[in-house]
């Protein structure tokens, strides 16, 4: 077997970040874009001694497990590769998904429950950042997601996975910016001034906060008048914010974001539990999932460690522990995001949860603080992002922990290297519930409760 070569083969399974997995003689081939259970012809782009990469030239015989896609460019654009995938289907993948990553990470069988369903499976996203870019020709400003794999972007007027109010705030921002003059940045030569338009949308107030991530230090009229002019056509608009970044990076928003008009943050609500969120502070983008895992999170509690004393670590504007706010006797929440720390005070005061401290900082810094003051907790919270946790953090971490860890990650491979450390340290995983936050895509958002020995 070797480049250019093509091939007939049947997928088998799925595999995290989405190709389908097929084998030729024993020996394993990736394509993307199939579905277990597809007979596909394709050719062969990449080959090593352990693999095969390949790009789908034709379905043969298609999967029963196929549907039609519901997004109209599903093909073009990068933003959610499964819609062609009968959605109970996709649940069953990515349970399987974890489970493999899991045992072969740890090498031990740990029960991985089914995968609770987003309660939304259209319509669920809140929270957008398109970049944007310019013809060369026509000058027109484009926003949307990049084709899978590469720079080129797709421009998106319609998405179904986000609510329709979005939709409109991007395409009006794109119509409304190219008036006014505003220039599309380029990546490739860092000129252009407008490099993402974010979005953020709360479910429970039917309303937005509106970010501009430009490409300069300062503000010019012309992003004052686009504030307005977006201010003006839609009332869900609650704020528009502008943040400053001429970094040459992959980052999408530096931590120098001002208010142009209106407010910084918006308000979402989560069961009973309100929020304050600021434009760059982190939080759930499928809030009815995020509600599934608070209520997993708060069940366990209850029913196992009621009023416990409990760390919230990596807790963003303090999300778990607010909610957890009449289930632990005490909740210490550490959030390195200063944004995100001072909403985290404004929520508690906002529940009142007359039970909880808020600390920011780096998280492993902190841990070693409450060790030195002989602190310890019942109960630590782990929501790290996906590159999962330092080692130094998972020591400081068991350290403080006198009887369980709910480890909640968005990467099955972090989460299980993370889950092995713990059990070195004295912990045992004693089951993972996967949930599905990321709709119609590859990830996969889990929970593990790991128990003290």
């Amino acid at each position: 077997m070797k480049k250019g070569d093509k091939i007939t083969l049947k997928i088998e399974k799925l595999v995290y970040e989405g190709a389908g997995l097929g084998k030729i003689g024993g020996f394993p081939v990736f394509v993307e874009n199939t579905c277990p259970e597809d007979v596909v012809e394709a050719e062969i782009t990449a080959f090593n001694k352990n693999f095969a990469r390949a790009k789908l030239i034709e379905i043969k015989e298609p999967s029963p497990r196929r549907v039609k896609p519901f997004c109209p460019i599903h093909n073009a654009c990068g933003g959610c590769g499964w819609q062609f995938i009968d959605y109970d289907f996709q649940l069953e993948q990515k349970r399987n998904i974890v489970e493999e990553t899991v045992k072969k990470l740890t090498g031990r069988d740990i029960e991985v429950k089914p995968v609770i369903k987003s309660p939304q499976t259209r319509e669920f996203r809140s929270k957008v950042q398109y970049p944007v870019a310019q013809t060369k020709v026509s000058k027109r400003l484009l926003a949307g997601y990049y084709k899978k794999g590469t720079h080129e972007l797709i421009n998106v007027k319609f998405c179904p996975i986000q609510p329709k109010i979005i939709g409109k705030i991007v395409n009006f921002t794109k119509e409304a910016a190219q008036e006014l003059g505003i220039t599309g940045y380029n990546e490739k030569t860092h000129k252009g001034e407008l490099r993402h338009i974010v979005v953020r949308y709360s479910a429970a107030k039917n309303e937005c906060l509106v970010i501009f991530a430009v490409n300069d230090r300062k503000l010019s009229e012309k992003f004052k008048k686009l504030a307005e002019k977006l201010t003006r056509e839609f009332a869900h608009i609650k704020g528009v914010c502008i943040n400053y970044n001429t970094a040459k990076t992959n980052v999408i928003l530096s931590n120098d974001t001002r208010c142009i008009c209106g407010n910084k943050f918006y308000f979402e609500k989560i069961g009973e539990i309100e929020y304050k969120i600021s434009a760059n502070s982190f939080f759930q983008i499928n809030t009815g999932t995020a509600k599934n895992i608070f209520d997993t999170v708060k069940d366990i509690i209850e029913k196992n460690y009621p009023q416990s004393a409990v760390l919230d670590a990596y807790s963003g504007v303090s999300s778990f522990g607010v909610y957890l706010k009449d289930s632990a006797a005490e909740i210490v929440s550490v959030e390195e995001c200063k944004s995100a720390s001072e909403d985290a005070l404004e929520n508690a005061k906002l529940n009142n949860a007359k039970n909880m401290k808020i600390l920011n900082g780096d998280a492993k810094k902190i841990f070693e603080n409450l060790i030195n003051e002989g602190k310890t907790f019942d109960i630590t919270l782990l929501d790290p992002p996906r590159k999962g946790c330092e080692k130094e953090s998972l020591d400081f971490a068991a350290a403080l922990t006198k009887k369980a860890i709910i480890y909640v990650s968005c990467n099955p491979a972090t989460l299980a290297r993370d889950i092995k450390y713990l059990e070195e340290k004295g912990f045992r995983a004693k089951y993972i519930q996967p949930f599905d936050m990321f709709c119609h895509s590859y990830h996969i958002e889990s929970l593990c409760l790991l128990e003290k020995r």
